[in-house]
């Protein structure tokens, strides 16, 4: 294309944005000659092609070609705006007043646990929702004929990698960063499993473990004042905690722990089923196994953890009968936490 080409060019260009109606036309214009694919671009793109005496004289008026359209383009955009038809606004109309959020109760349930857990020293841990077998099962003592480790129990992916079923692996993750203890955690956050969902029962749900790790001894006395401090912050005053033994391949010995029913103050209700207790979480000795593979020495460490749901919690604090209701956003729920 000569110079005198480009001249016609430029010239039929311009008269083209000036005659544009619309909004629409102007922007099919703007994409025929300064878009990605438009013809301006594409001599820019061809004055490899252009003889190098050329250059400099080809170069200079392409740029002003595009200079002149992106300008006309501009002016023209601005008077097709403010021909347009104004928004009519009324007045008298009452206004439109936005309602102030509402914390979820999960969230709160999060968050108050972090606050009453960090007035004795524990921090917040964090690690993420895809797991290794190693993190998950092995260094928590589960071996591989458990139940957990089948697939009709937990999701594995395709690089034998797998959705945590538990937020325990944390611990792990942050004993081996810790190289030495002291550590005092708890780790909130998101857990898997193969579940049937019902009104108790999902395959998406939140826990919160706790880990407390020391070279001085540790015992389970420790544990109970622990999660006695807790029941009485997260449930109320006069909250009490028994313990029950069980069996956690990851402690040793373990424990079942319930909390004083809330409804009743232990007197016995249906919500606790006449007992005066609430099963609320898992804990115990972390097994000397579970330090071995962390290459801590069980013989100069000991320590405790726990493990509660999120959900639970929260259902039995606050009355929630189906535990659906927590994931499916429904406003005239959600306004009830306010």
């Amino acid at each position: 294309m000569t110079l005198e080409e480009l001249e016609q060019g430029k010239a039929a260009s311009l008269a083209e944005i000036a005659a544009a109606a619309d909004a629409e036309a102007i922007e099919k214009l703007r994409v025929k000659y300064v878009g990605r694919n438009g013809s301006i671009p594409a001599l820019i793109k061809g004055m490899k092609d252009v003889p190098k005496e050329e250059r400099p004289a080809f170069g200079k008026a392409v740029q002003a070609w595009r200079a002149e359209v992106e300008a006309a383009l501009a002016a023209k955009g601005a008077g097709a705006r403010a021909s347009g038809p104004a928004e009519s606004v009324d007045a008298t109309l009452p206004g439109r007043w936005g309602e102030p959020g509402v914390e979820h109760p999960l969230s709160r349930v999060i968050a108050d646990a972090a606050r009453i857990f960090g007035k004795l020293g524990f921090t917040v841990a964090d690690g993420p929702d895809i797991e290794t077998p190693f993190n998950n099962f092995t260094a928590l003592n589960t071996p591989p004929h458990h139940p957990s480790q089948d697939r009709s129990d937990t999701f594995w992916l395709t690089n034998d990698q797998l959705l945590r079923t538990q937020t325990s692996p944390v611990q792990i993750r942050t004993m081996l960063a810790a190289k030495q203890p002291p550590v005092r955690v708890i780790c909130p956050g998101r857990t898997y499993r193969r579940d049937t969902t019902d009104a108790t029962h999902s395959a998406n749900f939140h826990q919160i473990e706790g880990l407390y790790v020391d070279t001085k001894p540790v015992s389970l006395a420790d544990l109970k004042s622990v999660l006695a401090y807790f029941a009485n912050e997260m449930m109320g005053n006069g909250a009490g905690v028994r313990f029950r033994p069980h069996f956690f391949p990851f402690t040793e010995p373990s424990v079942e722990v319930d909390f004083t029913c809330h409804v009743c103050k232990g007197k016995g209700c249906a919500v606790c089923k006449q007992s005066g207790w609430i099963e609320i979480a898992g804990a115990g000795m972390v097994d000397p196994r579970v330090f071995r593979h962390v290459g801590w020495d069980p013989d100069t460490v000991s320590g405790y953890a726990f493990g509660f749901g999120v959900e639970r919690i929260a259902m039995i604090k606050y009355g929630i009968p189906d535990i659906r209701w927590l994931y499916e956003n429904d406003l005239r729920f959600l306004k009830q936490m306010a």
